[in-house]
């Protein structure tokens, strides 16, 4: 079942609809309870945002190989699921996608050959779509990226001198990456020219900001129900985001001896410093920064050539601004 924010889209739609089924085909674990665990991932209702962007930026080209664009597709997808499976052993989430996740099931060593499994279906994928080296050592280098970007956070928990320059450095790589790459691809496996093929990659690292910006808000002013996962989940896990960066600027003491514990914070101590972060205007402040990049995307975004798939663009786009979940 393809994610109601794609109704919108019908060609889209139509798209992932085909993609699923792929997806499932493409991955086949001899583990059969891992197996059966990443498929359940794949199937939990994900937006499906990168391939989504994907398919759209492949409009804006004049060869259209569905074969090719659905192994383009499928290995963005599975990069992306590889590297939420990575998330959680190390920030130990007990959900993902409202499932209990692999390494609360089968221990974070066997969750982490599952990701490391996927990255060569991501790479099998990637070599359906091109044999050009230049492109090959692109992807190589974008998977980097996203991976030294994930390496960043790890540095900066329980940071609490971390700064906004720390933040965007650490999320350009571990989310906007992708979203580089995604548009990126679309635009480039349906051979558009060199100037549309930049511009999406400027458009997807500036909605890929956004995106995680707003991400890291529903820490904060979630519901467990929307988002399928714990909120303040990545406060106890030492993820000092956006909200908390900006609240603190506006007094650093108040919080001091609650993140001191680090990860001997209670329950009471993670919401009162996510009180904290509202009576200083952190989540607010932080929406206005996501709403700057959705901005400068849609700007990026009138510059490209004339198609329905423009239109779209800044129609999803927008809709970023609107996440609850």
């Amino acid at each position: 079942m393809v994610h109601k924010l794609w109704h919108q889209f019908p060609q889209v739609e139509t798209q992932l609809k085909a993609l699923q089924p792929y997806l499932v085909e493409a991955v086949k674990l001899p583990n059969q309870p891992i197996h059966h665990q990443v498929l359940a991932l794949l199937q939990s209702g994900g937006k499906l945002l990168r391939p989504g962007f994907f398919y759209l930026f492949s409009e804006f080209g004049d060869q259209h190989d569905e074969s090719v664009l659905r192994a383009g597709a499928a290995a963005l997808e599975l990069l992306h699921v590889a590297t939420l499976i990575h998330d959680d052993v190390i920030d130990q989430s007990p959900l993902r996608r409202g499932i209990t996740t692999i390494h609360t099931l089968y221990g974070s060593r066997n969750a982490i050959y599952a990701g490391d499994f996927l990255f060569t279906i991501y790479f099998k994928e990637v070599l359906k779509t091109t044999q050009d080296m230049a492109e090959l050592r692109l992807n190589i280098q974008s998977m980097r990226d996203i991976l030294v970007g994930e390496l960043e956070q790890m540095k900066l928990n329980y940071k609490r001198n971390v700064t906004e320059e720390d933040y965007f450095r650490e999320i350009s790589g571990k989310t906007a990456e992708l979203f580089w790459l995604s548009c990126r691809q679309g635009a480039v496996l349906s051979h558009s020219n060199d100037e549309v093929a930049r511009l999406a990659g400027e458009i997807g690292m500036t909605i890929g900001k956004a995106y995680q910006i707003l991400d890291d808000i529903l820490d904060y002013g979630g519901q467990s129900k929307k988002t399928k996962k714990p909120v303040l989940e990545d406060l106890k896990s030492g993820v000092y985001s956006l909200p908390l960066i900006l609240a603190m600027k506006e007094d650093k003491t108040a919080f001091k001896a609650y993140l001191a514990k680090k990860e001997r914070m209670t329950a009471a101590d993670l919401q009162a410093v996510s009180e904290l972060v509202l009576h200083y205007r952190g989540v607010e402040k932080a929406q206005s920064e996501a709403r700057i990049l959705t901005r400068q995307a849609l700007d990026l975004i009138d510059q490209l050539p004339e198609c329905s798939a423009k239109a779209d663009l800044k129609t999803l786009t927008t809709l970023l601004l609107q996440r609850d979940e």
